[in-house]
């Protein structure tokens, strides 16, 4: 065996651990948010035999880039902010997507800023707190900055005018856009073409998957959903930890809380019998917890970016690292009688695209 075909078999080594690690971390992430042991591993094993498994089985990007995702957002919802940003900044240096990340971190800094300054009344505390998140966001877009600076140095700086390409003379240049837009053609509605239609149909299922997932979301949780999660209950935001993270929020929450509980019995004693009526439960677990909502948010980015921006077909991979999209699925296959044969239509997917991912990929055809 030559040096070549040793230096391939390890890399489809490192490929396919790659791809186990990211179900394992996708599993434990699951575990956390979704709080249903049953539906976690649903979910779990839709990611391993999701649509896109071709490019997780191939030497490339996707099973590298879900691995780092996946354990940024582990730690994430573990409270490891520091580590999730390593994570995610690593994840950029895989896939320029990997930024997105960053709007974890931005939606957990924007809930805790406002609950350190209007409830808490400590400015001090807020404002460490938006240091903190915005040092964290800076550090996960580094990589992408880095490339930029990287290509710019390199073809535009020491070059005489009429040498320069049109992007090295922009405001900001950056490689990146001018490479998407000038050879690719992506842009806003630039896809929107008749003759792209049959892509337009290739990446309908992943794209009506994630549309129902933010959907039914948003229907089930509007206030939530609408609100960004400022009117999300006191009780339910100290349930998990994507929006209070640390001990000392959860402990002062839980003292708020235990008062709240205390006036609401004192009330209901000295209310008549007939009078009393069993409150909703304070937090709802699965798919409609509100610890789902930023994993909501940034699919429903996420999927508009991939419709009405990039090449509508690889929409198949690009949001096959998205966490809601299986959980959502699951949810649907954890009840069959509300939600007849869906669960059905979904498997039935997954094994045709996989089934033609592989035929057309591997004959070097368009898939995504």
């Amino acid at each position: 065996m030559d040096y070549t075909s040793t230096a391939n078999v390890l890399l489809c080594g490192k490929r396919d651990d790659a791809y186990c690690c990211c179900g394992y971390n996708c599993c434990r992430l699951s575990m956390i948010i979704l709080k249903d042991p049953e539906i976690a591993l649903r979910a779990t094993i839709l990611f391993c035999f999701n649509p896109a498994s071709i490019f997780y089985s191939s030497i490339y990007s996707e099973s590298l880039y879900a691995l780092l995702s996946f354990a940024g957002l582990y730690y994430f919802v573990k409270g490891g902010n520091n580590l999730a940003s390593l994570f995610f900044a690593l994840s950029g240096c895989a896939r320029s997507n990997g930024v997105l990340n960053a709007g974890y971190l931005c939606f957990q800094t924007m809930h805790r800023a406002y609950n350190a300054m209007f409830q808490q009344k400590r400015t001090a505390l807020a404002l460490g707190t938006v240091i903190a998140g915005a040092l964290r966001s800076v550090f996960v877009f580094a990589p992408f900055v880095a490339f930029q600076a990287y290509g710019y140095y390199n073809m535009c700086k020491g070059r005489l005018p009429d040498e320069l390409r049109p992007w090295c003379k922009a405001r900001v240049p950056l490689l990146y856009n001018y490479i998407q837009s000038h050879y690719w053609g992506v842009g806003f509605l630039k896809y929107f073409q008749l003759k792209q239609l049959p892509n337009f149909l290739l990446a309908s299922p992943v794209l009506s998957v994630a549309l129902y997932s933010v959907v039914y979301y948003a229907k089930s949780r509007p206030e939530n959903f609408f609100s960004l999660g400022f009117r999300t209950s006191i009780e339910e935001k100290s349930s998990g930890v994507v929006f209070l993270s640390d001990d000392f929020y959860r402990s002062k929450k839980a003292g708020n809380v235990e008062n709240s509980n205390l006036t609401k019995r004192k009330k209901v004693t000295e209310g008549a019998v007939g009078e009393v009526h069993m409150a909703e439960p304070a937090t709802r677990p699965g798919y409609f917890s509100a610890c789902v909502l930023p994993f909501v948010l940034h699919l429903a980015f996420m999927a508009a970016t991939a419709f009405f921006v990039m090449h509508v077909q690889v929409a198949t991979r690009f949001l096959s690292s998205s966490p809601p999209v299986y959980w959502f699925s699951s949810y649907i296959m954890a009840h069959p009688t509300k939600y007849h044969r869906w669960g059905y239509v979904i498997w039935a997917y997954s094994a045709a695209y996989i089934f033609l991912g592989s035929l057309l990929f591997s004959n070097f055809y368009p898939f995504t």
